[in-house]
């Protein structure tokens, strides 16, 4: 029987367990640069015993940021900063994977430099609020992105997988859920277009198809992931027919041969059935536990055939050494919501491990 904590092979990498530290926005890169600052680097480096390791959501440029003091790939001066992070990484044996998110519509002026406003697929804003420096605001109807303004887009996410590499990333994750600018896409209520970006299922998969494969081609389908959240209602999503839109966009990738796919899974356990028989390659799984973490037993799903790999989130975020706590039944830190974005170590690198 396959555990959790048997080694696999991923993307070239050879990962010495199951366990993966999922993609958590802690909005600490402080400064006018967006660049991972040096408590960055302990905190990833703390947690270096996952078999990998998802970096928070980096913005591809200047535009798709969607929180304040989250960092960026975008810039020398940021490829320069996450060296430190992944090379202190590497001396511990990690693996780590980049995670790109560009917000699309989630965000704000405020949040963003030079004029610049947030874009979308349609302009149709989500309803809701986000935070800024200057408090909560309003989300507002984005900028609707043209036929060039969808071409950079792509471009950036290809130059940022290029950035992500040079600066000594083992991969990247494209962030195609949680309502955010791949997910605004592909569904309906967010993507009004009636051009070929739009329209029908075919039309909306197109950007992430063609994100997907721009960013295979510019640093190999071996050092790619995707992340997908069918269904999920977080920032305003609206979706429907999810097993036919999910599973032919699988379709769609499945011959590119990706690192893996990652889904964060909603309360439909046959609909994760159904990705997983469709995805041909490495399947990691972010089960569904609401409203608590992911805990101890959802080590089952890598037992029974469900996923093979297990991500993790809160729990990881307050257990810098969560395989260990796992293979030996705990005791588990637990996560104090109070301090997840901003602030300075407390509830950051100050999580206790277990005695030696």
């Amino acid at each position: 029987m396959t555990t959790a904590f048997d080694p696999i092979a991923l993307g070239g990498k050879h990962l010495a367990n199951r366990v993966v530290m999922a993609p958590m926005a802690r909005s600490r890169a402080y400064g006018p640069g967006a660049e991972p600052t040096e408590l960055m680097v302990t905190y990833y480096t703390q947690r270096a015993s996952a078999g990998l390791m998802v970096s928070e959501s980096i913005q591809p440029s200047p535009v798709g940021q969607g929180y304040p003091d989250t960092p960026g790939l975008h810039t020398p001066g940021q490829v320069q900063a996450w060296c430190t992070v992944t090379d202190a990484v590497h001396r511990e044996g990690g693996v780590i994977f980049a995670q790109l998110m560009h917000a699309g519509r989630i965000s704000h002026p405020n949040l963003l430099p030079g004029g610049l406003e947030p874009v979308g697929p349609s302009a149709v804003a989500a309803n809701g609020q986000i935070y800024t420096h200057e408090g909560r605001k309003d989300l507002a109807a984005p900028k609707e992105l043209s036929e060039a303004e969808i071409r950079q887009t792509i471009a950036d996410f290809a130059d940022s997988a290029r950035n992500a590499i040079e600066a000594g990333f083992d991969g990247v994750e494209l962030h195609g859920a949680n309502g955010y600018l791949i997910h605004q896409f592909l569904a309906p209520n967010s993507n009004r277009r009636t051009d070929a970006w739009g329209g029908d299922t075919e039309g909306r998969m197109r950007f992430a198809v063609e994100v997907v494969t721009a960013v295979t081609e510019a640093i190999g389908s071996e050092r790619v992931g995707l992340r997908i959240s069918p269904g999920n209602p977080f920032n305003d999503m609206c979706e429907d027919n999810l097993g036919e839109v999910y599973g032919a966009l699988l379709e769609q990738l499945a011959g590119l041969d990706l690192a893996y796919l990652h889904l964060m899974e909603g309360p439909d356990r046959d609909l994760t059935a159904h990705l997983r028989k469709a995805w041909p390659g490495t399947f990691i799984l972010n089960p569904f536990t609401h409203p608590d973490p992911t805990g101890p037993d959802a080590l089952r799903l890598i037992e029974d055939g469900s996923a093979d790999m297990l991500a993790y989130g809160a729990l990881f975020l307050a257990n810098p050494d969560l395989p260990r706590r796992l293979a030996s039944g705990g005791p588990f830190n637990t996560p104090d919501p109070a301090t997840f974005y901003g602030g300075d170590h407390r509830g950051y690198t100050d999580y206790p491990t277990l005695p030696a």
